[in-house]
């Protein structure tokens, strides 16, 4: 089996590979923009056939010059930056290099997965995979919802495989490259490893400080509902991927906190203990943040579950104990 992976040096792309590795699959074409980035690390241990830039593979697309065989695109790569305010740049980028690939995947009869993300339904509280739940926040979302909507329009004229998974608060190993925009158990480990105060923001959306709830699912249980839609090409559709399950953000750190604790031998403590310590604290939202900030996200996961998918996710304090020990063992190593 030939699959191509494009934003392969990144996150979930990366993960991802390691994943099909497992199941001996090698023949695999990475897609993406390392740049000057530290991005090549993620790469180190993975298997594959073939690196190229992500504009080299746009071309090759678009003059239908590619010529390899391939039976899978996993469409990961994009600007996944909830700040940047570039739209033309986001457009380009996210919908219209999406839409060569999906093109390019049906005129080959290509089994198309490809990232979406909870950020199509904003400041909502029903987190369900229908159009009148999906207001997009920030231009990032709406690069993403508009691909939905046309992915939505396609799903009607082809009989190729299309899946789009609506990623929520995914976190774990090899998120690193990301800076801001990664995980706020990563930010909380290195906090933690420098001695300061873990910093959470203040309250928003109606909840108190760190209360704000999200769906946050651990990047190996993405990288196993992606596989498991592999494995089943009669399986098409925009669905959630998210644990069903919102946790708070004081969750997440004590669940930080707790497993550099275990690790370091050192007594467990409670949220209130941690805040009577000020081990917790809270800081106030960078200026402009606020109003296009999600306090709210779970996934409802019926439309997932009804098209056969079996994967069982972690919870916080389980997925974030596996993600400080690796941090911890990268760390060592």
């Amino acid at each position: 089996m030939s699959v191509i992976v494009t934003g392969g040096a990144g996150f979930i792309g990366s993960n991802l590979i390691r994943g099909l590795n497992a199941r001996g699959i090698v023949d695999i074409w990475v897609v993406d923009n390392i740049g000057s980035s530290h991005k090549f690390k993620n790469l180190i241990g993975c298997e594959f056939k073939q690196y190229l830039h992500k504009d080299d593979f746009r071309n090759l697309v678009r003059e239908n010059k590619f010529n390899d065989k391939v039976s899978a695109i996993f469409h990961q790569g994009a600007c996944s930056n909830t700040m940047e305010l570039n739209g033309n740049y986001m457009l380009d980028n996210n919908y219209q290099y999406s839409i060569d690939l999906l093109d390019f995947a049906i005129r080959n009869e290509i089994h198309f997965i490809y990232a979406s993300s909870a950020a199509v339904y904003g400041a909502g509280t029903q987190f369900k995979e229908d159009r009148v739940n999906e207001s997009p926040l920030n231009v990032y979302g709406y690069s993403k919802f508009i691909f939905d909507e046309l992915v939505r329009e396609r799903l009607n004229e082809t009989k190729s495989q299309i899946v789009g998974l609506r990623y929520f608060n995914v976190y774990g190993p090899r998120e690193n490259h990301k800076g801001q925009m990664a995980s706020v158990s990563y930010h909380l480990f290195n906090q933690m490893s420098e001695g300061g105060a873990l910093k959470l923001f203040e309250g928003s959306g109606g909840y108190p400080a760190g209360e704000q709830r999200r769906d946050f699912v651990y990047v190996d249980d993405v990288v196993k509902v992606n596989l498991e839609f592999l494995d089943h090409p009669e399986r098409s559709g925009i669905y959630n991927c998210g644990t069903g399950r919102s946790q708070t953000f004081n969750e997440v750190a004590v669940a930080t906190i707790n497993a550099v604790s275990k690790r370091r031998g050192e007594a467990l403590m409670s949220l209130d203990e941690m805040l009577d310590q000020q081990v917790i604290t809270y800081r106030p939202f960078p200026e402009g943040l606020e109003s296009r900030y999600q306090s709210f996200t779970e996934a409802n996961l019926e439309r997932l579950r009804d098209s056969g998918s079996e994967v069982t996710f972690h919870d916080v304090a389980s997925g974030v104990e596996a993600y400080v020990d690796f941090l911890t063992t990268s760390i060592c190593s």
